[in-house]
């Protein structure tokens, strides 16, 4: 199963002709998310082929602009594409007056359902199906913020071709076996699950964590996970900064990623005031070597 992160914006407050706000398409098996919309998003998502209109599920971390101020224009645009499928909006306390008061003062009708769901605690189960669960992460901010943990389910076990005529499996009992359960046949033999199966993948997770300053309570949340997504707005010489407005630098990111044990680290949400991002490379590589910059229009696999 497919699961890879496509990066839209790896910005922050500032939209330049080389950097968007926050912005990224997750996808997982048959499933499209986007994590945040900020300003340009929906030029982004056409930019890389991606239909928006299979966009069913959309993430705001907070409502700070870089991260929610796409939004209503891409809503907009989804309209007057001809949308009729339910739209999920999943954010703060507040987002869905937005929208509304914006689309009620200029006269506007959807021609599809916006269903909001307030997002409002850590460890809060937001959506899932029969192939991922998505879940919040709490973040440190200046005004609630929740990053966003997106876990493969555990897969079903694998019956080998050659167990099927071995132990003469009927159907009716196949279920069971893949899921883990062993098999009694006619005669009433026990057979083992793991003599007629084979071990399934391992489920993947990903962790989006933007924005926050230096937090270690989120190390629980996102433990182990295959790859980590954390905001690295300034480099350790603006640490002052970072502080005063609740953000990190990347030395914070790379010391978050080892002691949560992460696969791979990606840093993003850079301050326009760094044109040359290698500089976030060397600051975080000495501390978690496996760290790579966030480059827009990039796919990072899970």
């Amino acid at each position: 199963m497919s699961f890879k992160v496509l990066i839209l914006g790896n910005g922050s407050a500032l939209p330049t002709i080389s950097s968007n706000q926050s912005s990224q398409v997750v996808e997982v098996g048959n499933s499209l998310f986007l994590i945040d919309c900020g300003e340009g998003t929906q030029i982004e998502l056409r930019r890389n082929k991606v239909k928006i209109q299979n966009l069913d599920h959309i993430f705001i971390s907070h409502l700070h602009g870089d991260h929610f101020f796409g939004l209503v224009g891409l809503m907009s645009t989804m309209h007057l594409l001809g949308r009729k499928n339910e739209l999920h909006i999943h954010g703060p306390k507040g987002l869905d007056e937005i929208i509304q008061i914006q689309f009620r003062n200029a006269g506007s009708h959807l021609s599809y359902n916006m269903i909001f769901h307030e997002v409002y605690e850590a460890g809060q189960l937001l959506y899932e199906n029969k192939e991922v669960k998505i879940t919040t992460i709490p973040l440190m901010h200046r005004i609630p913020c929740f990053g966003f943990l997106i876990q493969e389910k555990i897969k079903l076990r694998k019956i080998k071709v050659e167990a099927l005529a071995r132990y003469k499996i009927p159907i009716h009992a196949r279920k069971s076996i893949t899921e883990g359960s062993d098999y009694t046949n006619e005669e009433g033999q026990v057979i083992p699950n793991q003599l007629m199966t084979i071990d399934p993948e391992q489920p993947k997770s990903y962790a989006y964590c933007s924005d926050t300053a230096y937090a270690e309570r989120i190390i629980e949340f996102i433990e182990g996970v295959d790859l980590l997504y954390h905001e690295s707005t300034f480099l350790e010489s603006e640490r002052a900064r970072a502080k005063k407005t609740f953000h990190s630098t990347a030395a914070d990111a790379a010391r978050i990623a080892k002691q949560a044990h992460v696969g791979k680290l990606i840093l993003g949400h850079f301050s326009n005031r760094y044109k040359d991002k290698t500089a976030f490379l060397a600051e975080a590589k000495p501390i978690f070597s496996l760290t790579e910059i966030a480059e827009e229009g990039k796919e990072y696999l899970v």
